[in-house]
């Protein structure tokens, strides 16, 4: 049973890992169904921790008719299985599903469980003996999944994964019976359990959809009965269990009313493009001759202002030399007159000096001839012979 079990898990991961890479190129994957019908079938592994009651019962079976034989040949006949260690069942679930806005559903869906465990016996007579028990649970759910915001979570740039939360409730003939006896589990009004699980789009084609689920449920459901009712040495105790557990599920969506499509017509798509392209076209056409009104407005002004702006340079350059020209030929070609401006300027601020009469030296010093002889001088005539 558990070779069984590990084989199909591998497939399932296969199939996993062969849908993940066909969804990769795959970009119209959001769910455009308003209302779609799904099956979910699926693989569990039940948190059935109260099978050991049961392995309890069989090993004091087998013990008794080991206490039976009476000799060493009988002793051999006595022979026995176990139960196995892990409740490995495949659940299947079915219902309507209802998409409230884009990536957020809402789901009603009811399913059914069943895993039966069965040993054989020999007793010293080679005779056997066939016990068994089994569980049995028609769960009914209500979900609510939305898709994973693409800033958190995401492998495309699409919603790929989801989350799904569901609460539980048993239906009737929710049980569990052996082959020695049955009981039956209670159905509250407010339900009996909850679950998460995290799902991913393996592919989608049309309106169908194919999801694949990870996730976990509790269950828990009890029952009036004791568990010493069912199983020889039970616990008297009021019977209770879990019929959930972990959980490998495929789920298949089948959109049965869907978001209208839009249907393109050819006619009207070819006179769009048409009409588009025209309006491109006087779009371009404005914008040249905008561009050119605007380059030659631009250059017409840019020479003018060139065309001014050399004329006065030219007037004003013809003026100053005209101006200067003729101040060179009025001025006199004297040394006070060629003398530079600021410094004729100066002159004419300072008083005038007096002419040589201001002079001292320069009329009152005797010529040459006026002055006196050598007898003038005392000494020359007192200085003996």
């Amino acid at each position: 049973m558990l070779s069984l079990a590990k084989k199909i898990l591998c497939l399932w991961f296969v199939f996993a890992a062969v849908a993940f890479a066909a969804t990769e190129d795959n970009t119209n994957i959001h769910d455009n169904s308003r209302i779609a019908l799904f099956l979910q079938p699926g693989i569990s592994f039940l948190g059935f921790d109260q099978r050991e009651y049961f392995q309890d019962a069989i090993d004091t079976i087998y013990h008794e008719f080991l206490s039976q034989a009476l000799d060493k040949r009988d002793t051999a006949n006595v022979a026995k299985q176990d139960f196995q260690k892990v409740n490995f069942c495949f659940p299947i679930y079915a219902g309507l599903q209802f998409q409230l806005r884009q990536d957020n559903f809402l789901s009603i869906g009811a399913g059914y469980i069943y895993d039966n465990e069965s040993v054989v016996l020999a007793d010293q007579n080679s005779r056997s003996h066939n016990y068994s028990y089994t569980i049995q649970g028609f769960p009914l759910f209500l979900e609510y999944r939305f898709a994973i915001p693409l800033n958190l979570m995401s492998l495309s740039g699409e919603s790929l994964f989801s989350i799904a939360l569901r609460w539980y409730w048993a239906l009737p003939h929710t049980e569990i019976y052996t082959s020695w006896g049955k009981l039956s589990a209670e159905t509250p009004y407010y339900g009996a359990g909850f679950g998460i699980s995290i799902g991913y789009l393996l592919f989608n084609w049309k309106n169908l959809y194919v999801f694949g689920d990870l996730g976990y449920s509790s269950i828990s459901v009890k029952s009036k009965k004791q568990y010493a009712d069912i199983v020889p040495d039970g616990p008297e105790e009021k019977a209770k269990w879990n019929i959930g557990g972990i959980q490998l599920q495929i789920r298949v969506s089948l959109g049965v009313w869907n978001k209208p499509e839009v249907i393109e017509d050819s006619t009207v798509t070819d006179s769009l493009k048409a009409d588009s392209a025209a309006i491109a076209k006087d779009s371009a056409a404005v914008i040249t001759k905008d561009s050119v009104a605007t380059t030659k407005d631009t250059a017409t002004v840019a020479t003018k202002d060139s065309v001014a702006t050399t004329k006065d340079t030219a007037t004003v350059a013809t003026k100053d030399s005209v101006a200067v020209t003729k101040d060179s030929t009025v001025a006199p070609a004297s040394k006070e007159n060629t003398a530079p401006a600021d410094k004729q300027e100066q002159k004419a601020t300072v008083p005038a000096r007096p002419e040589a009469e201001a002079r001292p030296n320069a009329e009152a010093r005797p010529n040459a001839a006026a002055r006196p002889n050598a007898e003038a001088r005392p000494n020359a005539q007192a200085r003996p012979e």
